[in-house]
């Protein structure tokens, strides 16, 4: 399957000390889209034309995913934001709006945080935050199994190798509403991506920074934000609890459901997805 887009290119850009990929196209102000496990960039390719005819679309693979660097280190979501920044900014952006969906929309927030002069607005899309009062609560939800599973050092690395395809869809399905939203041949794309080398440990290490990513939560949120802040999710999964959630760490929230959504917005409910984002992000 072809991961092209027609008026999309696809760039390599320096960020610090790291290589990170980009899918760049559409005119306006700058958008910047970050991804969730186990995606990529594809993620989004259901909304990038839409969203590109009133923005410059850029939609990266974070650090350890997809066709960007892999290194030892650097996976606290202080330094993925880190990566997103210097990237907008090798693309000569200085102030973007941002949309993250799960470890994506950890990202978001901690970049709305670290880098307030440059972010305008910020999209946060059906993920439980680090620094939220039911954080350590969230570990014992069934569906967040794989939290601790992740951060087990060395043995998932040796137990999804060869199995890629059988984790990936599994683990879409078991948090999915609308089984229509994946084909094989797309859930393949994201497996063959974890598959390349480094990027099954690069994916697991952002779980592995989970303590140090809440106690920086816990320190942001004493200062919340004021821009703008979108918090959606799935009626069946974060929806229902996301704007409270957000609540907690900024003064400016709305947001809420989308019906018949499970986890995966952007693929399960691509219009709805869409007509939420040209809204917040025009107002």
């Amino acid at each position: 399957m072809s991961t092209q887009l027609d008026g999309f290119r696809h760039q390599v850009l320096r960020a610090g000390d790291v290589n990170i990929h980009a899918v760049v196209g559409g005119n306006g102000p700058p958008l910047v889209l970050l991804h969730g496990f186990p995606q990529t960039w594809w993620e989004w390719r259901k909304i990038m034309p839409a969203l590109a005819e009133r923005h410059t679309v850029v939609a990266l693979d974070l650090r350890g995913a997809g066709h960007s660097d892999c290194p030892q280190g650097g996976y606290d979501k202080a330094s993925l934001a880190e990566d997103v920044h210097g990237a907008m900014g090798a693309l000569g952006f200085t102030h973007y709006a941002v949309c993250g969906h799960d470890i994506g929309g950890m990202v978001a927030l901690a970049l709305a945080f670290t880098h307030r002069e440059a972010v305008t607005r910020v999209a946060i899309l059906d993920v439980p935050m680090p620094g939220w009062s039911g954080w350590e609560a969230t570990f014992v939800d069934p569906k967040v199994w794989h939290f601790a599973f992740h951060m087990k050092r060395d043995l998932p690395e040796r137990l999804i190798h060869g199995r890629e395809h059988d984790y990936v869809s599994s683990f879409f399905f078991e948090r999915i509403f609308n089984h229509d939203a994946f084909s094989i041949e797309e859930v393949e794309v994201y497996a063959r991506a974890l598959a390349q080398p480094g990027n099954t440990r690069g994916g697991l290490e952002w779980y592995r920074a989970f303590p140090t990513d809440h106690a920086n939560a816990l320190g942001w949120k004493r200062n919340p934000l004021t821009i703008p802040v979108l918090a959606l999710g799935g009626d069946h999964r974060w929806g229902p609890r996301i704007v409270a959630m957000l609540q907690e760490f900024a003064t400016n929230v709305s947001g809420g459901s989308i019906p018949e959504c499970g986890h995966w917005l952007v693929e399960e409910r691509p219009a709805e997805t869409t007509a939420a984002l040209h809204k917040f992000f025009a107002s």
